[in-house]
């Protein structure tokens, strides 16, 4: 006999209370198949009954009706020492015996949609009546007892249940790998109700105002364990947030090898370049950093046009398009050595033609949706959180620059700035992009200072700086950064203003000739 198969609990009692009935009615009639006695709940037990299913209504089986808007009715010894009992502890069988309780040997259980009545924007009164308080109870308490009772949260297992009845039951291991997932399900809902609470209850208006709340979490799932992290002597695993927007973590792999930490770094990377872009967009990404970032008339022109800005940096990067990669495309990049591609969508005969080389991972990444509001960063012993930064602040619309220097440039200048500036974003600071016809020609990069990153710039784009345009992702805090700018023949500049030194680095600009704008608004990105 088989460890497993004395390990196996056969399921003859089982207690249904969901708010979530998706598969109900198919579970149930399973369960009355197989010869189980189903207790159940209110709207769930009526449920069941009108799929034909014979089920004991809960308050049956307490001798008390709910109560209080439902807020009572699975609170009870009858219904909570049949799911706690240790059956292989004697004593507890006894007392069962004497108290005239059965055990069960299933709960299936989940609950009240709290976050997403929080999400609807309802009032905090509706949001507080979405708080539960019996089903997170039965939960832990069959979880706590998995030795002797299988606890079910999530429908999409309604399948493994049907499964272990026709094998006799769960196995100890399969109560224990459910149990841990029921232990996650209220670990979670109880993350999102103490951090709603905090903020939507903070002692003070400034407080709620600041929208920081003095409690916050969130669960993380384990998605993937990964060969390394960024050396090999690193461990790493891929984690993802359920709930959360769309995005890389959450990426389809269609081709290819499995994706190693540095490659999600800079597919995500890529991703937030590319997508930030609503015309035709290719980015080019090493090591976090656009080596090469344009906007064409198609996805094959805008990536022709990216990787001309630096071929060497190009060789083992990461690819990312916002739109469905074309033939035309995927014939462009599969002579290049391309760690990842990221996109949208692949249509049928670029995939053919990508899929030829086994090296390149093809991932399929859904168009952001709406964007997550605050970023999160672990620091040593913490975490630091922040309002997430996007291009959609006004000093992001050119309209809404002011002219500090020159005169006002003409519409085809004033859109490779504002390529520019939307381009310079996803630049590691301090950061300088020269950009000439809708794409990069020139990338400073992660440099201490600004005028290192203004030298880099002009020297990766070599004899393309004249006549090009620059922005800055953050002020010039001296004239030399701006100077050597100026040295190369740059057009026209955009940077956000804000130093004590503006008033010496607008003269600069007045003798140089050079018109310079002022967004009023900082992209940092570190």
């Amino acid at each position: 006999m088989s460890g497993d198969t004395v390990t196996r609990i056969p399921i003859r009692r089982a207690l249904i209370s969901v708010y979530d009935k998706a598969g109900l009615e198919e579970l149930a009639a399973g369960l009355r198949e197989a010869g189980v006695e189903i207790v159940s709940t209110g709207s769930t037990a009526a449920r069941i009954a009108a799929a034909g299913v014979p089920v004991t209504p809960v308050e049956e089986l307490t001798g008390f009706p709910e109560c209080l808007d439902g807020r009572v009715k699975t609170l009870h010894p009858r219904v909570h020492a049949g799911l706690l009992a240790d059956m292989g502890n004697s004593q507890h069988v006894a007392q069962l015996v004497g108290l005239r309780i059965e055990a069960f040997q299933l709960l299936v259980s989940n609950l009240y949609p709290f976050e997403a009545t929080v999400a609807s924007g309802a009032p905090p009164e509706q949001c507080v009546e979405q708080i539960d308080i019996g089903g997170p109870a039965m939960v832990r308490a069959a979880a706590k007892n998995h030795g002797s009772v299988a606890v079910v949260t999530d429908p999409s297992r309604y399948a493994d249940v049907l499964a272990a009845l026709a094998e006799g039951g769960f196995t100890l291991d399969q109560r224990r790998l459910l149990a841990a997932g029921a232990f996650a399900h209220t670990a979670a809902y109880d993350i999102a109700v103490a951090s709603w609470f905090a903020s939507a209850y903070a002692p003070d208006e400034t407080a709620r105002e600041a929208g920081w709340p003095e409690v916050t979490g969130a669960l993380w799932r384990r998605a993937d364990v990964l060969r390394y992290g960024e050396n090999p002597h690193q461990r790493a695993a891929l984690y993802s947030r359920p709930g959360a927007p769309a995005g890389i973590a959450a990426a389809e792999v269609l081709h290819g090898k499995a994706m190693s930490y540095n490659n999600y770094v800079d597919a995500d990377a890529a991703r937030r370049a590319a997508y930030d872009f609503a015309e035709p967009c290719v980015a080019i990404i090493k090591h976090s950093n656009p080596c090469g970032i344009a906007v064409g008339a198609d996805l094959a022109d805008a990536h022709a046009k990216a990787h001309a800005c630096d071929p060497v940096s190009a060789f083992g990067g990461v690819i990312a398009a916002n739109g469905p990669v074309t033939a035309a495309l995927a014939r462009q990049i599969k002579d290049v050595f391309t760690e990842v591609v990221i996109a949208p969508a692949f249509d049928a005969e670029a995939l053919d033609i990508l899929s030829a080389s086994k090296n390149v991972r093809l991932l399929r990444c859904a168009p952001p949706g709406p964007a997550a509001s605050v970023e999160y960063r672990p620091v040593t012993g913490g975490m630091l959180l922040q309002s997430a930064d996007r291009v959609d602040e006004p000093g992001d619309d050119p309209a809404n620059w002011q002219l500090k220097a020159g005169e006002p440039v003409g519409p085809g200048v004033l859109a490779d700035l504002a390529f520019a500036w939307k381009a310079c974003r996803s630049v590691k600071s301090n950061a300088i992009l020269l950009a000439a016809g809708g794409a990069s020609v020139g990338v400073g990069m992660g440099q201490v200072n600004r005028v290192d990153s203004a030298r880099l710039a002009v020297q990766r784009a070599g004899d393309r700086a004249a006549g090009s345009v620059a922005a800055s992702d953050a002020y010039f805090p001296f004239t030399d950064g701006f100077e050597i700018l100026a040295q190369a023949g740059v057009r026209a500049v955009a940077e956000p203003g804000g130093s004590i030194r503006d008033h010496l680095v607008v003269a600069a600009a007045e003798a140089a000739g050079i018109p310079l704008y002022f967004t009023g608004v900082r992209h940092f990105y570190h």
